[in-house]
């Protein structure tokens, strides 16, 4: 292989230390502006906004179900989306903020600080994304001066993973989600709403780890990202890291076609590479062999960009033996 960083033989590089790295090629994968979706991604996420309810998206890790939410807001010109990332622990009150109560009962005690309870309130996605449509002067005293905005504008909020949530999660955000508002009850407990002008667009991602009940589901538009045909995929990859990665690309539809044997039901992978993993390895396989055009008839390269597309002990046995019997049938038709 003729790209190493690190050595491993225990002697410094004889470049000046510390190294300097480049930076990731997985930024590039990264950006909205490369991000497509199917037509019925694009369909269901229609029907979302023009419903106004939020779109819950599956499928596999790694078929695009986070990024969605940062293409939405890139082509809607919103900015970064508010992004809540949800945890075994999280309660529905933590969408919208949290109160640190033990703090401000600390300060208390002390008597050296400020002790009023917003200095002790953390705005969150959801709640951010409500206050941030209202009218500035409505909200000033709800917020602290540095987070007061200049006008009412819509956000784009992204919930990703709420299958991790306990199901009372979902249960408990249902009036909340569907109207747009929240409550503080340490502050006025006055309902606070979203103008319905200015609503936050709601994307919702699931593992499909649990089942949400059944009257979330209602309140919801919901998608499935399939994982992509060959053809699909082709394109998805050309457009993500483009050099070297044209959808006729040789090199590109070899990985492919090796690719879909590792997925197939006969390689008894137990955890099968998603597309996120097909471009990492492909970044890799291109950085390892250097300016060969075809680098997947390299036992070597492809072993060794192995981690970053086979992610057990088990499933890399498995895939070794795979690959070798796929570049012997290639070589065989050269």
């Amino acid at each position: 292989m003729k790209f190493r960083i690190y050595e491993g033989n225990g002697n410094p590089q004889q470049s000046s230390l510390p190294v300097n790295l480049s930076t990731s090629p997985r930024s590039q994968l990264l950006k909205p502006e490369n991000y497509i979706a199917d037509s019925g991604l694009q369909d269901a996420c229609n029907v979302a906004l023009l419903l106004g309810q939020p779109l819950l998206i599956t499928g596999e890790p790694g078929t695009g179900k986070t990024q969605l939410a940062y293409s939405l807001a890139w082509e809607l010109g919103l900015g970064q989306p508010l992004k809540f990332e949800t945890k075994s622990t999280s309660i529905a009150r933590e969408l919208f903020y949290t109160y640190d109560a033990l703090k401000r009962f600390q300060d208390v005690q002390s008597g050296v600080v400020p002790t009023e309870v917003l200095n002790y309130i953390n705005y969150q996605a959801l709640g951010l994304a409500i206050l941030r449509t209202r009218n500035p002067d409505e909200v000033k005293d709800l917020l602290p001066s540095e987070m007061v905005h200049e006008i009412p504008v819509r956000s784009v909020v992204l919930i990703d993973e709420i299958d991790k949530a306990p199901r009372d999660f979902a249960n408990d955000l249902l009036n909340e989600l569907e109207l747009m508002y929240f409550r503080i009850p340490d502050i006025r407990n006055e309902k606070i709403v979203a103008d319905t002008t200015l609503q936050p667009i709601v994307v919702i991602t699931s593992n499909s780890e649990k089942d949400l009940p059944d009257a979330f589901l209602r309140r919801c538009v919901y998608y499935n990202i399939p994982f992509p045909k060959i053809e699909r995929l082709a394109e998805i990859v050309a457009n993500r890291l483009g050099i070297n990665a044209s959808s006729r690309s040789p090199f590109l539809q070899a990985a492919l076609d090796l690719f879909y044997k590792l997925r197939s039901p006969q390689s008894g992978l137990r955890k099968k590479p998603a597309t996120a993993e097909l471009l990492g390895w492909l970044i890799i396989l291109q950085k390892f062999s250097g300016e060969s055009k075809n680098p997947l008839m390299q036992a070597d390269v492809v072993f060794a960009s192995l981690s970053s597309l086979i992610k057990t002990t088990e499933d890399q046995e498995k895939a070794k033996k795979i690959i070798e019997q796929w570049i012997k049938e290639q070589t065989k038709t050269i």
